[in-house]
């Protein structure tokens, strides 16, 4: 009788325990209703805060946090809530993804393009593929800056598609983009779209990017593994248009030997000894003028053509 006596006071305990400890968590989750409602935010903040040290798992609390600190403009500490929230109940993914937009937007009225970002990513976490709408240039240009032109690339393609009034300027920044990743052929065709674009005398720095990828892209298809006509055709064409913005003006020599040689490998003799003698002009005391000039001879005279892979001039 004594044992049931006891057992029974224990489970009254524990369970008075719990109750008051739910009922302490309601209390304070309805106190931080009201601060909310009233717009004292910090308040709101500290009593839901308080519901989830109490022991409160229930996704409507940390739910409400997240929205507190959203109303707050705390975009990290809303993200991070809200990501906690959404893992435990789905059902809160389009109040987190609502809440995050807006802070992105308010983020980028103020020009604050890293609150932006990192609003952005979060909502992108909870609901991939969602529209960032008119942020698209702010969000393209916030990781260029950063160097992660990789990420810039995507939102670039989408500013285009809403932005009128800066379209040369963002297609030259994706020609920029491409190119830092390494992606000439994708960079020559934005940097060429560019140029036609504005008038004559605003294309100095982009033929110097011109120049400076149609020579790398012409060296990579004559060292590749397969080179046949087609190759040696764009090669060719490649390399004429290096010479033809005339930038960068350190690299005209090679690219007029480098003419010299294709043109040569193609039967095209005279052409290719045009394209030598040109080297004279561009590198009057550099190393190529003598190779260019040898070259010249050989062709002209006929003289050592059997060291050359493709015997066509002589």
């Amino acid at each position: 009788m004594t044992y049931r006596l006891l057992l029974g006071l224990i489970v009254s305990c524990f369970m008075t325990v719990a109750c008051s400890s739910q009922a302490t968590e309601e209390n304070a989750i309805r106190r931080g209703d009201i601060a909310f409602a009233q717009g004292d935010y910090e308040e709101a903040l500290a009593e839901y805060r308080l519901a989830v040290r109490q022991g409160s798992n229930d996704p409507g609390t940390t739910g409400r946090v997240a929205h507190t600190y959203s109303m707050m403009g705390r975009v990290d500490d809303a993200g991070a809530y809200y990501l906690e929230t959404f893992s435990q109940d789905y059902f809160f993914g389009d109040q987190a993804v609502s809440d995050l937009m807006k802070l992105a937007r308010e983020a980028n009225r103020n020009n604050d393009r890293f609150a932006m970002a990192s609003a952005v990513e979060i909502a992108l976490r909870l609901r991939p593929g969602i529209g960032v709408g008119d942020m698209a240039l702010s969000l393209a240009r916030h990781y260029f800056e950063n160097g992660e032109y990789g990420r810039a690339l995507p939102y670039y393609q989408g500013a285009m598609l809403d932005v009128t009034d800066s379209v040369p300027e963002i297609v030259f920044e994706v020609g920029l983009a491409y190119e830092e990743i390494g992606d000439c052929d994708h960079a020559l065709i934005a940097f060429e779209r560019f140029r036609e674009m504005v008038r004559p005398w605003q294309r100095g720095e982009v033929d110097w990017y011109i120049g400076t990828c149609a020579f790398k892209l012409a060296r990579e298809l004559r060292s590749g593994s397969t080179l046949g006509e087609q190759e040696l055709a764009r090669a060719l064409k490649l390399v004429e248009r290096a010479v033809e913005v005339g930038e960068p003006r350190n690299i005209q020599a090679q690219a007029w030997f480098e003419k010299g040689e294709i043109l040569e490998e193609t039967g095209a003799c005279e052409e290719a000894m045009e394209a030598y003698e040109q080297v004279r002009y561009m590198d009057q005391a550099g190393p190529l003028i003598e190779r260019a000039l040898r070259r010249y001879d050989e062709i002209r005279f006929g003289r050592g053509l059997e060291d050359f892979l493709e015997e066509q001039c002589g």
